[in-house]
């Protein structure tokens, strides 16, 4: 490169622990966070993503700047620790992702809420491993069954669903922090009308810092929302 590290102003400096403060590190670990505690496959962050694969390239750049131009090892370790950090944070979360598509793929495939919710790269993933999964199925046990039982996805052709096919456990209690103060929303998980009713007693509302225990579905557009985060 035409300058080295050692070159850099204060300014410079500044700029570049602007651009890895700790904003969208501590998104990308909420983002994780969400994911991993989750128990449906959430949109996927591309904006983020990209920020975040932007961010490891110049803080690569800056470490090998470091390490050429001979500046002090130990500041050069500081920025090696956030690159690690911000590495390990990225892989982690499309990690969660690939495992849910893995669980969930049938699933997600035949859902467009869920197919919506992945990026591209992921829904090529998803489709290969349908094709791959269906393949070996079909020539190691499938085809050495009765004809009623030859369905990937139903026990047998006469399921009316396909009774086969693993889903999201969405009534699973998850941990949550309030962000933002939620709506008052009803904990049997029905929809909330435009007036809402006071008169019931079983709705309830998180204000910020709020730290619960509750069930996913009633809450999950207040997740989708950035209202709350999962622990």
């Amino acid at each position: 490169m035409a300058s080295g590290a050692g070159d850099w102003s204060a300014e410079q400096i500044d700029d570049y622990e602007t651009l890895i403060s700790t904003t969208d590190v501590e998104l990308l670990k909420r983002a994780w966070r969400n994911e991993k505690a989750s128990p449906e496959i959430l949109p996927f962050e591309e904006a983020l993503v990209k920020r975040a694969k932007e961010q490891i390239q110049l803080m690569e750049e800056t470490v090998d700047d470091f390490a050429e131009s001979g500046h002090d090892p130990l500041i050069a370790s500081l920025y090696q620790m956030d690159l690690d950090r911000a590495q390990f944070l990225l892989r982690s979360y499309l990690r969660v992702r690939l495992q849910k598509i893995e669980k969930f793929m049938f699933h997600i495939w035949k859902m467009d809420t869920y197919r919506n919710r992945l990026s591209i790269e992921e829904e090529k993933f998803t489709e290969r491993c349908i094709r791959d999964i269906g393949k070996h199925l079909e020539e190691t046990v499938l085809s050495k069954l009765p004809d009623n039982y030859q369905s990937v996805l139903k026990q047998s052709i006469i399921s009316e669903e396909d009774d086969m096919v693993p889903e999201p456990q969405l009534d699973t209690f998850i941990v949550a922090k309030c962000e933002r103060a939620t709506r008052p929303l009803y904990l049997d998980g029905s929809r909330q009308s435009a007036s809402f009713d006071s008169s019931r007693n079983d709705h309830f509302q998180m204000v910020p810092g709020d730290l619960c225990i509750l069930r996913y579905r009633p809450f999950q557009e207040e997740l989708m929302s950035g209202n709350i985060s999962l622990v």
